[in-house]
């Protein structure tokens, strides 16, 4: 059953999504204030797929996660164009038929590479991506290296706003980018993706508009706002204007319906009693029912209340529960934004509500961060493993966009980030399609990958010559595995149920000398599942693990049940508390942001179709005495979010659902948020201009920066997310963007060191301290081989100091860390690479 579902998504699941309807529920807008609306299940009636993998595909799956702009009245024009050996024209792009196409010059003299393509649409508009549809008629000419660049006057255009890798195949490819208001937008082929030669060729181009994602936005405070209505229920339900502005989900504004229903259009009009810079609205539809979705809508913006100008956005939101974005073509320095709807999205009536509305402004880089361009991937990143050399390397399964079977063989690209290219590379040799694995990040450097797709496999990549291998196969099949290194220098492996005949995955131990698994019956899975209703299938799925002294590991969640583990001879397993007053959140995530002390973050108490949590715990131990403690709430609930720790031993978590659905990017968390250890509390950080959800990654980088990207695997669905951007934190940012001054570590780092030994270390200036962070690996929202480990240093002359490195290998796990140094101010140096083994 499972192979022959697997198969199913893999070839069907397109075709099978693309004739499903979205759940429309209807009721009258009286009384249709309160009873919450169940989402879509088979046993409802709800268009859904069940899948041994996923759960329940949601219907609208296939629904573009942006709209298709109307290509009316646009132009096309290329840096060159084949006229004479056939009709290669630019305007080609436009025309709808993908038997024509564009291609540069070829007869006669050909042209060099790059070729650029220029869309004028002939009016600003919102724009989020282009899509690229490569030619019918043969692969000459298919974009590899890309960049994309929009401008609103077609002579200044900046720095591109997408780079990235496309893979050599026929399949039509979406562009993401941070949406902004644009007339033109270039494409520039800077190779042809199957080296055949130097031509440029598209059969069709379109554009995507707002997708409800401002790019570079926060929240702005709502203290003293207040809300008026062109008209609101006051007789039979409380539908006040005010209740958008009360932080309760569950109250709402409603257009007057009791008596005679004053028609469509409605108005609600934000007063925020002061001038501030806003580039968004956000609209949130009620929790309660479907009656009075906003459909079409203009918003305009005042300084005075009285003069309104021109809209500042246009659009038709869809008709569900999913919170929606409006992003202005340009930021509005206001005080009054006004709504209007002139449409109820279902037609089911005259009647407009909203639950609650917020807006948003620019962020400011020294409180908020910024975000860096969106780079393309030849495939979707589900795991990364940062490596030395400032390389990023990313796998997915055996197609660049989808899964399904146990194919022998993955696609695997790395990400140069000191140049900003992709390659891609198919991995053949070692039979192992390397989807959904277990990942620990070895002693000597190495990344061991295990399971998943091919459930009894393990590779090994190797950095330094770039080549993967073979090892023993694990004993049990295995897949969504758990997977940590040991204080010993082996590899533990736990769980995994989603491969495999599903139960009792006990644990299991890989040796570095013999290269071969020790099983450990002893080391029962079943007391760390979860409560899951799908039983060990996705109970005993991405444990949290951090490996301690003497060969232990605490297994931390998501189970509300922790646990000790032993690996000597048998092994065992013994409990360990339970984590506070949290219950189990898998998909949730937890990160070592100091020796003994561990950051929990949201999860939901099943895999999927339950409510995530936004709560976040600190679990930290001494020796067996292991204590949870409720820490400061996030502002939003997620599941399969990603958590990293930064150098200064703050903690970043992105993305995510409030509403776990795999594959799906409704109920999409867009604003990253920042735990301070000092205080307890998480600050709103700029918003991400494309949602990461299922099968998305985060990784802290040597430079202090963090890379956020993937998401989907789904094959032709809308929800893709074959690229990631790099995120600058608060901590390296002035004011007006600029970056701050940062510490330089000029020498003393050695490639190789022992627990114990001292490290006599030169910078360039004074600096306060040291750390060290190990290079992590990242799948399904979980990184076990993350670890900060902060060191003691004493000045050892000008521009000198000696740093020392624990000797317990418990603290530093033996592998490949970072070494940074960070001023007073808590500034991070660019990190040097040294393996401590």
């Amino acid at each position: 059953m499972l192979r022959r579902s697997r198969l199913l998504i893999a070839f069907g699941l397109g075709s099978l999504l693309l004739g499903l309807t979205p759940w429309l529920g209807v009721a009258s807008p009286v009384g249709a204030g309160r009873a919450p609306v169940p989402r879509p299940t088979p046993a409802d009636g709800g268009a859904a797929v069940q899948s041994p993998h996923h759960g329940i595909a949601p219907a609208n799956a296939m629904e573009p996660t942006a709209p298709v702009l109307d290509r009316a009245g646009w132009t096309a024009a290329a840096s060159d164009e084949e006229t004479v050996a056939e009709d290669g024209r630019a305007a080609n792009v436009l025309d709808g038929d993908a038997n024509t196409m564009w291609h540069s010059r070829y007869a006669g003299t050909l042209l060099p590479l790059p070729h650029t393509l220029t869309i004028d649409m002939h009016r600003t508009a919102v724009v989020s991506a282009l899509v690229y549809r490569p030619r019918a008629s043969g692969a000459n000419g298919r974009v590899g290296e890309y960049t994309i660049s929009v401008s609103t006057n077609g002579q200044d255009w900046g720095s591109p706003v997408a780079t990235g890798t496309l893979a050599d195949d026929a399949a039509t490819k979406t562009l993401g980018f941070a949406p902004q208001g644009a007339r033109f937008l270039r494409l520039t082929a800077l190779t042809e993706a199957g080296n055949r030669g130097p031509w440029t060729s598209a059969a069709e181009i379109n554009l995507l508009g707002d997708p409800g994602t401002p790019a570079a936005t926060v929240d702005l405070p709502r203290t003293g706002w207040t809300a008026a209505a062109s008209d609101e229920e006051t007789v039979a339900e409380n539908g006040r204007a005010a209740n958008v502005l009360d932080g309760d989900a569950g109250t709402i504004w409603h257009s007057r319906y009791a008596g005679t229903p004053v028609p469509l259009p409605h108005t609600l009009t934000i007063d925020m009693h002061r001038e501030a810079a806003v580039s968004a609205l956000v609209y949130h539809p009620r929790a309660s029912g479907p009656n009075g979705r906003a459909g079409a809508y203009t918003i305009t913006t005042s300084t005075n209340g009285t003069t309104f100008g021109a809209p500042v956005a246009v659009g038709t939101w869809r008709d569900d529960d999913t919170v929606k974005t409006a992003t202005f073509i340009r930021t509005e320095n206001a005080r009054f934004v006004r709504l209007t709807v002139t449409t109820e999205a279902g037609n089911r009536g005259p009647w407009t509500s909203a639950s609650e509305i917020r807006l948003s402004g620019p962020a400011g880089p020294a409180v908020h961060g910024s975000w860096g361009k969106i780079t393309g991937f030849p495939l979707v990143p589900v795991a990364t493993a940062v490596l030395p050399g400032d390389k990023l390397l990313a796998w997915s399964a055996y197609a660049v966009d989808r899964f399904g079977g146990s194919n022998g063989y993955t696609q695997t690209a790395i990400l140069d980030l000191k140049t900003g290219k992709v390659t891609q590379r198919r991995i053949d040799n070692t039979g192992h399609d390397m989807f959904c694995p277990g990942i620990a990040m070895l002693a000597d450097g190495r990344v061991l990958v295990t399971g998943g797709s091919n459930a009894e496999k393990a590779s090994i990549y190797d950095p330094a010559t770039d080549q993967w291998s073979s090892t023993t196969s694990m004993n049990i099949a295995r897949g969504y595995q758990a997977m940590t290194l040991l204080s010993t220098g082996e590899a533990f492996v736990l769980g995994g149920s989603w491969s495999g005949t599903p139960g009792d995955k006990a644990g299991e131990v890989w040796s570095p000398d013999t290269r071969t698994w020790r099983g450990l019956p002893g080391v029962s899975a079943l007391p760390a599942m979860t409560a899951d209703p799908a039983g060990a299938y996705r109970a005993d799925n991405h444990m949290w693990l951090h490996a301690t002294s003497g060969g232990k590991v605490l297994q931390l969640g998501p189970s509300k049940q922790m646990n000790w583990i032993t690996t000597a001879g048998q092994g065992g397993i013994t409990a360990a508390g339970t984590r506070a007053d949290s219950p189990d959140a898998m998909t949730g995530n937890a990160v070592a942001y100091d020796i003994g002390k561990l950051l929990t973050l949201g999860g939901s108490p099943a895999y999927e179709n339950t409510p995530a949590t936004r709560r976040a715990y600190t679990v930290s131990f001494t020796g067996s005495q292991v204590e949870a403690a409720r820490t400061g709430d996030m502002g939003y609930a997620r599941a399969f979010s990603n958590s990293v720790v930064l150098p200064d031993g703050k903690v970043i978590v992105f993305g995510g659902q409030s509403y776990p659905v795999p594959f799906s990017d409704a109920t999409s968390v867009l604003t990253p948020e920042l735990w301070d250890p000092a205080t307890g509390t998480f600050t709103p950080l700029a918003t991400m201009a494309i949602p990461r959800n299922y099968h998305s990654v985060a990784n802290l980088l040597p430079d202090g920066r963090v890379f956020s990207g993937g998401g989907g695997l789904c094959g032709d669905c809308a929800t893709n997310h074959a690229d990631g951007a790099v995120f600058t934190p608060p901590y390296l940012l002035n004011a007006d963007g600029s970056p701050k001054p940062r510490p330089v570590i000029t020498g003393g780092v050695p490639a190789t060191t022992a627990p114990g030994t001292s490290l006599t270390v030169t910078t360039q200036g004074p600096v306060a301290s040291f750390v060290l962070v190990r290079s992590a690996a990242a799948t399904h929202s979980t990184d076990n081989d993350q670890r900060r480990v902060p060191l003691v240093s004493t000045p050892a002359g000008t521009g000198a100091y000696t740093v020392s490195v624990p000797a317990d290998t418990g603290v530093v796990l033996p592998g490949t860390y970072m070494l940074f140094a960070l001023d007073a101010q808590g500034v991070p140096s660019t990190a040097r690479f040294v393996t401590v083994s």
